[in-house]
C-alpha cells in the first residue's frame, strides 16, 4: 500500500491521453465493474492524478516511519523494533477493517467515501505529529490504517470505472504511480525533513497534502454510485472463483517478503555501516519503482504473467545481492535498483490480476486483496522485528529469499487461472 503531482503528470507515466493502447491478445469480456465516464480512447488524467495523489498519501503515511525510525524511536522513548510496529499497527488497522467497512459503505457514493478516507489521513497524521505518547501515536497509526482500508477498497476500482474498458489496466497503473512517487520522493524527503528539522514536520506536511487533496478530489474526480444492496458477492463464493486464491496467496507472500526488509531498511543499512546512505538508498529504490510501474503500465495488457514472474525474481536477486557480506555502497545501490524495479509494478499487477480473475466478483476480490495485503504488512513488521531482535539485521535478507520461493512457484503454476498466459481484458 501511498506529493509530487507534477512528476506524475509528465510524459513518462504509464499512459497518457494521447497514447494508443497495445492491442490485447484476446477479445474483451463484459464486467460489472466497468462503468466508464471518460470519452472513448482517452484517460481522464486530472481525475486519475488525483487518485494517484490519494495513493501517494496512503503509501507515504504507511511507509514514512521507515525513513525516520531512529529519530522517531528516540523521541518516543522506545526501541527501534517497537517503533517499527507503527507500520504494523497501521497495516492491522487496514487488515481488520477493510472488509467490514467496504460492506458497510458499499452503497455510499464513491466520492463521498474517498473524501472521508482522505480526511481520516489528515486527522491521523496531525495527531501523530503532535503526540509525545507511544500509545497515542500507535492509536493514530491505527486510525490512519482504517482510513487506508477505506481508500484501498475503492481506489483501483474507481480508476477502472472512470476509464474506457480497453484502458482500464493503464488507468490503474496511472493511479498506482502514487506508490513509487511516495517511495522515490516522499520517503527520502521525509527522511531529510526528519534529519533536518524533526520527524514531526514530515507528518505535519502529510496533513497539509491531505487537506489540499480534499479540494482537488472535490473539483476533478467524477462521482460514481455505490453498489446496490446485496450487490457484493460473499467472500466464500469469491474464493471459489478459479484464479482468485492463487493471486491472493501470491499477494500475501510477496508483500510479507517485501515488508520484512523494507520496514527495517534503516536498521539493516546501519548494520552494514551505511546508515548515512539511508536517504540515498530509499531514493534509488523509489526511482527504480517508478521505472517499474512505467514499464508495467506499458506492457500489463499483454504480459501480466511475465511481469509478475520477472518482478518476483528481481526482488529475489536483490535480496541475494544484499546478503553478500561487503560494505559497498555501490553493491547496495545496485540491489536497490533491482528491488525497486521488481516491486514497482506489484500493486498494479496484483490488483489487475485479482480483478480479472474475480470477474463479476471483482469488487469483493479486490477488497479481500486489500485486507490480506495489509495483514501481510502487519505480519512482515512483526516478523522483521523478531528477526532483528533475535538474529540481527543480517537475517532479514535470508527471510526474504525463503518467502520468494513459493511466490515464483505459485505464479508459474497458475497458468490457466490467476496469472494466465493470455490475459482477458474486462
Amino acid at each position: 500500500m501511498p506529493n509530487d503531482t507534477t512528476a506524475a503528470a509528465r510524459s513518462d507515466v504509464p499512459a497518457t491521453a494521447s497514447e494508443t493502447p497495445e492491442t490485447p491478445e484476446t477479445t474483451p469480456t463484459p464486467s460489472s465493474t466497468a462503468s466508464s465516464t471518460a470519452p472513448s480512447g482517452r484517460l481522464p488524467l486530472a481525475a486519475l492524478l488525483a487518485l494517484a495523489t490519494a495513493v501517494f498519501v496512503t503509501s507515504l503515511t504507511e511507509t514514512l516511519p521507515a525513513g525516520v525510525l531512529p529519530a522517531m524511536s528516540a523521541d518516543l522513548g522506545v526501541g527501534e523494533a517497537a517503533t517499527g510496529q507503527a507500520v504494523t499497527v497501521y497495516a492491522l488497522g487496514t487488515a481488520l477493517t477493510a472488509v467490514p467497512l467496504a460492506a458497510r459503505t458499499a452503497g455510499w457514493r464513491r466520492k463521498r467515501l474517498l473524501l472521508t478516507s482522505v480526511a481520516g489521513f489528515a486527522v491521523a497524521n496531525t495527531v501523530t505529529a503532535v503526540s509525545s505518547s507511544y500509545a497515542l501515536t500507535m492509536g493514530a497509526r491505527f486510525l490512519a490504517g482504517v482510513a487506508a482500508g477505506l481508500a484501498w477498497a475503492l481506489l483501483a476500482g474507481y480508476a477502472r470505472r472512470i476509464a474506457p474498458p480497453h484502458l482500464q489496466g493503464r488507468a490503474v497503473a496511472v493511479a498506482m504511480t502514487g506508490i513509487p512517487l511516495a517511495l522515490s520522493l516522499g520517503v527520502p524527503a521525509g527522511t531529510f525533513l526528519g534529519e533536518a528539522v524533526g520527524w514531526r514536520v514530515a507528518f505535519t506536511a502529510m496533513t497539509v497534502i491531505a487537506v489540499a487533496l480534499l479540494g482537488w478530489i472535490a473539483l476533478a474526480v467524477p462521482d460514481l454510485p455505490g453498489e446496490a444492496r446485496g450487490g457484493r458477492a460473499p467472500i466464500a463464493r469469491t474464493l471459489r472463483v478459479p484464479g482468485v486464491l492463487p493471486v491472493l496467496a501470491v499477494t500475501v507472500t510477496l508483500v510479507l517478503a517485501h515488508t520484512v526488509l523494507y520496514t527495517y531498511v534503516a536498521a539493516y543499512l546501519g548494520h552494514r555501516g551505511l546508515a548515512d546512505s539511508t536517504g540515498l538508498v530509499l531514493l534509488v529504490f523509489g526511482a527504480a519503482s517508478l521505472a517499474g510501474i512505467w514499464f508495467t503500465g506499458r506492457h500489463i495488457d499483454r504480459r501480466l504473467r511475465r511481469l509478475t514472474l520477472g518482478g518476483a525474481i528481481l526482488i529475489a536477486v536483490a535480496a541475494a545481492v544484499l546478503a553478500v557480506p561487503a560494505d559497498s555502497t555501490a553493491l547496495v545501490l545496485t540491489a536497490a535498483v533491482l528491488w525497486g524495479f521488481g516491486w514497482g509494478g506489484a500493486p498494479t499487477l496484483l490488483q489487475t490480476a485479482v480483478a480479472d480473475a474475480g470477474g463479476d466478483h471483482a469488487d469483493t476480490a479486490q477488497t479481500m486483496l486489500v485486507s490480506l495485503w495489509n495483514a501481510a504488512m502487519a505480519a512482515g513488521g512483526i516478523a522483521g522485528g523478531v528477526l532483528l531482535d533475535a538474529f540481527g539485521a543480517g537475517a532479514l535478507t535470508g527471510g526474504v529469499l525463503v518467502l520468494l520461493v513459493p511466490v515464483v512457484a505459485i505464479v508459474a503454476g497458475a497458468r490457466a487461472h490467476g496469472f494466465p498466459a493470455r490475459r482477458r481484458i474486462r
